[in-house]
């Protein structure tokens, strides 16, 4: 009885973390560095989501998006977009709020041992994928070629910027980038990001390709790749849909039998070709 009250308790009750770093990346996102108490490591997969409080602000789900390689402390990016992330905007370091998880299904960097990775990411679409991203890079040894595709609406809304300049410069990974609409500034690609995938010369069964993104953005995005012929069973989706509590207890983010809170975000494209069929 006790293990399984401490279990209820893990799940329920927030810990008392500190944010010890924040920074700026666009008009609408910040990112947070969070360390939780005693320094300790969160023991997260890249791909997961904790939930964040602030007392007498709520509860959101948040991605994290940083790798567990990368110590014990780790970051959050947030878009400011209602009652508690426009309060967590606010926050400097320093302030506490509540963390609990992780939660969720995140990515098996394991199972991707000796593949190429192929990662399509859309607007804040990077900062989940970015936990992964970072993993391969810190075991770069681990895996066959890395490609970024990146596209945002304009270049005000790039996220990053210093990690980009750096895979930019990087010469054991391809990075791409692209904006739905350039400014005067912008000398780079324009287009959505769905133009920058048939230029792309493929191993294609052993391309593992990750996508995040806007909703409206997979549908096209998966059409590009079937063109390509990646196989569906080498396709990985993040589906951030109405989660809420973290747990599969209020239902808001259920798809018919599954809950995207505990069998996603993450998941197998197969299951969702099975998810979609059974609409």
């Amino acid at each position: 009885m006790e293990n399984l009250a401490q279990h209820a308790e893990d799940l329920y009750c927030p810990e008392i973390a500190t944010i010890t770093r924040v920074e700026t990346l666009t008009a609408s996102e910040k990112r947070f560095e969070i360390t939780m108490p005693g320094n300790r490591p969160l023991n997260h997969k890249p791909g997961q989501f904790v939930e964040v409080s602030i007392f007498g602000f709520g509860e959101a789900p948040i991605s994290i998006c940083s790798s567990p390689t990368r110590g014990p402390s780790f970051d959050l990016t947030v878009r400011a977009t209602g009652r508690l992330t426009d309060k967590m905007h606010l926050l400097e370091a320093g302030s506490q709020i509540g963390i609990r998880g992780p939660f969720g299904n995140g990515f098996d960097p394991q199972d991707f041992k000796g593949r190429d990775m192929l990662f399509i990411c859309g607007g804040i679409g990077l900062a989940p994928l970015k936990s992964l991203i970072d993993y391969t890079l810190d075991r770069r040894n681990d895996f066959g070629r890395i490609i970024i595709l990146y596209g945002t609406k304009n270049p005000a809304e790039i996220l990053f910027p210093e990690e980009i300049e750096k895979w930019q410069q990087q010469t054991d990974i391809e990075f791409v980038m692209t904006v739905d609409q350039a400014d005067e500034q912008w000398q780079g690609h324009v287009g959505v990001i769905t133009t920058l995938i048939p230029p792309l010369e493929l191993d294609v069964k052993n391309t593992i390709a990750t996508v995040v993104g806007p909703p409206v953005m997979y549908k096209f995005v998966l059409m590009s790749l079937k063109g390509k012929r990646i196989p569906d069973e080498n396709i990985y989706l993040s589906l951030e849909r109405r989660m809420k509590c973290g747990v599969g207890k209020c239902g808001h983010c259920q798809i018919n039998d599954t809950y995207v809170c505990q069998d996603g975000p993450v998941y197998h494209y197969p299951h969702v070709k099975q998810l979609e069929e059974a609409v």
